[in-house]
């Protein structure tokens, strides 16, 4: 079955069937709002991080927690799987710091930690034996844990969010300016730059995303709309109202979380339904097809 996972300020993560629309099960631990989510690749597993600077691990049959991690300093702004088997999760924080840590140690200290950002860690990426960290100091730092070493590339304003494309070649950048970048990995060079008219990313951390074989960017806005770029040219595809009141193409929309702002927070892609999904600060999560 097809499941959709959110998290929000009141605390809760949800497990949604997306098909009926209905909530499936609530998970509850967090004392604080949940900032990030990600599930294992067999999906048995999931990984939360939120306001209370703690990295939660999750049985999602059991609805219970197997780990909790309590090294950070300050709120955890996003998190990923890592390694064979998904044996570690990455997190990054406010407090400047990537730190890695080990499921199948009963430890609670990390077992690697990355104090190169300057400002708040806001977004990772995972390939392989890589991490991509975005930073608001206006850096994408990537660090390749085998060979020990770290890359970094100057974006010049504040980095919410990171996509590797699927070769890992380059990556989609987010930047509080209103723009989203294509930056090439190996020379750190600009490939392409997507804005629009009515495009907003000024104030809050938009999680962008690559879709449909990296064909296309996405993004959600501040006002409310998502507007989806072609990849090579840099032109405007398609603009989209988050919460329509009637959608199309097949769009299904469900409540997880109450609120009046306009800002669209996230968009995902699932590649193997070639479906994705927007979060929005008004509550609402839309599901579509291509």
């Amino acid at each position: 079955m097809f499941s959709l996972l959110t998290g929000s300020t009141d605390r809760h993560i949800r497990l949604f069937n997306p098909t009926t629309s209905l909530e499936v099960q609530k998970y509850s631990a967090h004392g604080y709002e949940i900032h990030d989510i990600a599930v294992a690749q067999d999906n048995d597993r999931f990984i939360s991080v939120g306001g209370d600077k703690i990295v939660f691990l999750w049985d999602v049959s059991t609805h219970q927690t197997l780990r909790r991690w309590t090294g950070h300093a300050g709120r955890v702004n996003c998190c990923a799987f890592a390694g064979e088997g998904d044996a570690l999760v990455i997190s990054g924080s406010f407090d400047s710091t990537v730190k890695i840590w080990d499921c199948k140690q009963r430890g609670e200290k990390p077992v690697m930690t990355f104090t190169e950002a300057k400002d708040a860690v806001s977004s990772i990426a995972v390939r392989g034996a890589e991490i991509i960290a975005g930073s608001v100091d206006g850096r994408v730092r990537c660090y390749d844990i085998r060979m020990g070493v770290v890359e970094q590339d100057v974006l010049g304003h504040p980095v919410t969010s990171v996509t590797p494309t699927v070769l890992n070649d380059s990556y989609l950048a987010s930047t509080l300016d209103s723009t989203l970048r294509l930056m090439d990995k190996r020379d750190g060079k600009l490939l392409q730059a997507f804005r629009d008219e009515g495009f907003k990313d000024t104030n809050y951390r938009l999680r962008s995303t690559l879709a449909a074989g990296d064909s296309v960017a996405i993004s959600g806005s501040e006002d409310g709309y998502i507007y989806i770029w072609d990849l090579l040219t840099g032109g405007l595809n398609h603009k989209l109202k988050h919460s329509a009141p009637a959608l199309t193409d097949g769009g299904k929309s469900f409540v997880s979380m109450s609120s009046k702002r306009d800002v669209v927070n996230s968009v995902v892609w699932n590649q193997l339904r070639k479906e994705w999904a927007s979060a929005g600060g008004d509550g609402t999560v839309t599901v579509w097809g291509i």
